[in-house]
């Protein structure tokens, strides 16, 4: 996948902000924490705030799709 971490280009990788993250999984920012919190989305911790990989975001929503499918 284009933008993975796999594929070495960190540099390509878009990080968003767990208010960003709630806005395009249209939750609360809590519920974002949770997910982070719990390892059930991957992040990283920039000071005191979390950044989440755009991917990490798409593949959440994917494996939330294919469960319920």
């Amino acid at each position: 996948m284009a933008g993975s971490p796999s594929d070495g280009r960190l540099s390509d990788v878009k990080f968003l902000t767990v208010a960003e993250v709630a806005t395009v999984m249209r939750v609360s920012k809590m519920t974002v924490y949770r997910l982070v919190h719990s390892g059930e989305l991957a992040a990283v911790r920039v000071g005191r705030s979390f950044r989440v990989p755009e991917h990490a975001v798409h593949e959440y929503l994917r494996g939330a799709f294919q469960e319920t499918a």
